[in-house]
């Protein structure tokens, strides 16, 4: 009766069983411990999976933005890709960091996980292939499954690196090719973030591994920062995988949700090696609006800029640089992570393709949009002022993300800490089977932790720590685990 697409069992796995069973027996043990709220002591265990920024102290003030929006609540414009003022507001959150995309390269989304539905839906038949990095975060599998696809993994291995190799890699990644006007943009997002810990050890694409692709492979998708290692595309590795996509007719997606969270100013968003900065002058307000007007000629841009600018019709100037890869790219992200706001369920994909393809990629990507229009207006009311505030907010969560980063790395040494260079999350591996060790620091030192298996480590012994938990308890927790294994 139901579905080929659902699993044949849907019931917890055995381990999920016994996790489950472990966290009742730790809150009866705990059922009459007394004490003040954030005390330690008095929580029946510390979460050390905590996803949500709500749930630590570190909600988004949604108030103002209730405020300043909701006279707009009422507001419906049937546009399959969004309204236009709520992807204007996505191309202003694109500019104020170096990015140059225009609102005909935008599609709002009800989710990231839509924005997934709706490329499989696009690009894909029942039994293609999306290719994943292992490790990874097993939803992306699931998201494919219900489409009819197949999953196959490409890998992040662990590079050791020796303090010349890392001096020289902030030196490349910090300039990446960018002029110092889109640096200079850059230093106000990520302000404070020097990494100011560094491991001899960080996770990088095995980009040998491509190569083992099946025929049926439509998609291959990047995850930038990496979830949950932390591990962010490089200049190369970007070179690598557009040219693998280019050469196998695929789609290349970049999922970005965690990308205003990096640690480091060596690390680029992988469409700064894509978009040419000089089109950033189309992105000043008031030519925009003269744009959408209809009235805009290649006389109102330097010849850099022009060349870039690509007239879809009707005043409708895209940048898609003349020589850009030949490959279509998406880049997801959306409110979720942005502003701490998973609530709002609004998403977006910001996308490049050649020129001879753009059009007909975006009438199907707004032929599936228009089939469900599924994101609310009151969402995109509230785009606008919550992104304009988004990078005051970010900086809150990068501070405790970097302060609880400082803090696994003096506890553990680094050849079992790889380097992380943006996310909210770490790996450690401990050395024993993650499973019984998930267990065991959960009954004996009441730490919630996540086993590495879950993500498809391919050695046993790691386990994934959510970097957002205040930071009093963190420091706890590690202290706790550091003192069990």
């Amino acid at each position: 009766m139901l579905s080929s697409r659902l699993p044949k069992d849907l019931t917890p796995s055995p381990f999920f069983a016994e996790l489950e069973r472990a966290k009742a027996d730790v809150l009866a043990e705990c059922a009459d411990v007394d004490g003040r709220a954030g005390n330690a002591a008095a929580l029946p265990f510390i979460d050390m999976t905590v996803s949500s920024p709500l749930r630590v102290g570190l909600s988004f003030d949604l108030q103002p933005a209730v405020e300043q929006a909701k006279g707009e609540f009422g507001t419906w414009v049937a546009d399959a890709a969004g309204r236009r003022d709520a992807r204007e507001t996505v191309v202003d959150y694109y500019r104020e960091r170096g990015g140059a995309f225009t609102a005909g390269q935008i599609i709002l989304t009800a989710s990231t996980s839509e924005a997934y539905s709706v490329l499989f839906k696009t690009f894909c038949d029942p039994g293609d292939v999306i290719l994943t990095p292992m490790p990874g975060y097993p939803l992306l599998d699931t998201l494919a499954q219900l489409e009819h696809l197949e999953c196959a993994p490409y890998f992040l291995k662990i590079r050791r690196e020796n303090a010349r190799r890392l001096a020289t890699d902030e030196s490349v990644e910090g300039a990446g090719g960018r002029n110092d006007k889109t640096a200079a943009k850059n230093n106000v997002i990520l302000s404070g973030a020097k990494n100011p810990v560094k491991s001899g050890f960080r996770f990088v694409l095995d980009s040998d591994s491509l190569l083992a692709a099946p025929e049926r492979a439509k998609i291959l998708l990047l995850v930038s920062p990496h979830n949950p290692t932390g591990h962010c595309v490089s200049r190369e590795e970007w070179n690598e995988a557009v040219r693998f996509c280019e050469e196998n007719n695929m789609i290349l997606v970049v999922d970005e949700v965690f990308a205003d969270y990096v640690f480091s100013d060596k690390v680029s968003r992988t469409w700064q090696y894509v978009l040419d900065e000089s089109a950033d002058v189309i992105l000043d307000p008031g030519v925009r609006s003269t744009i959408g007007e209809g009235i805009h000629t290649s006389s109102d841009c330097d010849n850099s800029a022009s060349k870039d600018l690509w007239d879809a019709g009707g005043g409708d100037f895209i940048n898609l640089p003349e020589n850009g890869p030949k490959c279509p790219i998406f880049w997801l992200n959306g409110l979720s992570k942005a502003v701490g706001s998973p609530q709002l369920k609004l998403g977006w994909m910001a996308f490049y393709a050649p020129r001879e393809k753009f059009e007909e990629i975006r009438a199907a990507l707004e032929f599936v949009e228009d089939a469900y229009l599924s994101v609310s207006s009151p969402a995109q009311s509230l785009a606008r002022p919550m992104l304009a505030a988004s990078a005051a907010y970010e900086s809150r969560i990068r501070e405790r993300l970097l302060q609880n980063w400082k803090t696994l790395c003096e506890a553990f040494p680094s050849k079992y800490c790889p380097e992380v260079l943006g996310g909210w999350y770490a790996v450690v591996r401990l050395g024993e089977d993650d499973e019984e060790l998930t267990l065991r620091l959960l009954r004996e030192k009441h730490v919630l932790v996540q086993p590495g298996f879950f993500f498809d480590f391919d050695e046993d012994g790691w386990v994934v720590i959510s970097l957002l938990q205040e930071p009093a308890l963190f420091k706890e927790a590690i202290e706790r685990i550091r003192n069990f294994v």
